[in-house]
């Protein structure tokens, strides 16, 4: 592995082009603002209806360029047969102990795909082992201050909302590099249902989430601890 040195934020998913199409854009945006973002993809998508671990693996290239990520690694757990283990776990915290972010984000627990559920529940517990000064795994002990759940998508209501206006085209361009996944193929099933393109599906979901707090586009997401306010008045955001 090479070393990715430090990193501000790291987004962890089940598959490669999970992250960006449910986060890109914020990932994107966290790029803009000068932060060292990296991307884990915990399966290589070997085991999926289009496309085969070789293509995509040349199609994450593509999207992290796209996006300027400064670090991308693929764990290779199986796909299709991702579980929350304990081994699974540790590699997890091993890369969080060698990234060291502040900022983790994780699927939203509840999903369709049960390798989506499992990669939430493996970057949790691969957050909170990676902090255990004895668990057996190198480099010193590190534990992120803030994770968050990427929600889009999924028919809940946020607890925060991202404006990605200024992202959005480029997080369509990173979607783009996954030809195998979304080119239209005729007699192959679709990889991403409800949607019939997933492009059009997500100018309809960012949108609305853009609509929620008053921007053209926006992502969602989940918080899980109560947000701390020091002074009222510096919330952002109308309630009229």
């Amino acid at each position: 592995m090479v070393e990715p040195g430090i990193l501000d934020v790291l987004a962890i998913a089940a598959h490669r082009d999970d992250t960006e199409i449910v986060s890109g854009g914020t990932v994107i945006k966290l790029i803009d603002l000068g932060h060292k973002v990296g991307i884990l993809d915990l399966t290589a998508g070997e085991a999926g209806s289009r496309g085969d671990a070789d293509s995509r693996q040349h199609e994450a290239e593509c999207a992290a360029k796209v996006m300027g990520l400064a670090y991308r690694y693929n764990l290779e757990m199986p796909d299709a047969g991702l579980f929350l283990t304990q081994e699974n776990a540790l590699a997890v915290a091993d890369i969080i102990r060698r990234t060291r972010p502040e900022l983790v984000i994780l699927p939203y627990s509840k999903q369709r795909h049960p390798d989506h559920t499992a990669a939430s529940e493996i970057g949790y517990r691969g957050c909170f082992l990676a902090g255990l000064a004895k668990m057996p795994i190198g480099g010193e002990p590190h534990r992120p201050r803030k994770i968050l759940y990427a929600c889009s998508f999924q028919e809940i209501r946020p607890t925060l909302v991202i404006d990605i206006t200024a992202q959005f085209e480029r997080k369509c361009q990173a979607v783009g590099c996954y030809k195998s996944q979304f080119e239209d193929v005729p007699g192959k099933r679709e990889v991403y249902p409800p949607a019939r393109n997933i492009f059009d599906y997500m100018e309809i979901q960012n949108r609305r989430y853009g609509y929620m707090i008053g921007a053209k586009y926006g992502e969602a997401f989940i918080q899980t601890e109560m947000l701390a306010v020091d002074d009222p008045l510096t919330l952002p955001g109308k309630s009229i």
